[in-house]
């Protein structure tokens, strides 16, 4: 299994980088699959703790929780930034985390919260100059690659 931590350890500017651009707003999307296979968009905050690890959370018995209980698996996209049409380059980038969720004791209240374990992550930013796509893909077991898109 890898953590949030294990990216930090092999790729620490690539890791802030991601988590710069989850930082941008409170809230991000979590893409969770329903019983018949279907997608359920979701919003919801994430926790990049002290401790090295990803986390997130949602309130007892909300639908987006009860999806990753029987199916763990679980996409994470940034929150979005808009940036003035004639200055494409000012964008920050997309960000993207997708791995599987594991379900840490309740809270008081019966809220649910999870930890999840990294399958990947992207980054996507406009490059230098602006006319094209810089993607930059980590892969517990192929590490970290980048390539242009024109």
């Amino acid at each position: 299994m890898t953590w949030w931590s294990d990216l930090v350890a092999s790729e620490p500017d690539f890791a802030a980088r991601v988590r710069a651009r989850f930082a941008v707003r409170k809230h991000g999307t979590m893409a969770t699959l329903r019983r018949d296979g279907s997608p359920r968009i979701s919003g919801t905050e994430f926790d990049f703790g002290d401790d090295g690890q990803l986390r997130l959370g949602s309130m007892a018995g909300a639908r987006k929780a009860l999806d990753l209980r029987r199916d763990p698996r679980v996409a994470l996209h940034c929150p979005t930034e808009d940036t003035p049409e004639d200055d494409p380059a000012s964008w920050g980038g997309d960000a993207k985390i997708a791995g599987r969720a594991h379900e840490e004791p309740a809270g008081e209240d019966g809220s649910h919260r999870f930890r999840v374990e990294l399958t990947e992550v992207v980054l996507t930013r406009v490059g230098d100059p602006p006319d094209h796509l810089v993607i930059e893909s980590w892969h517990p077991d192929r590490g970290l690659r980048r390539r242009e898109r024109r």
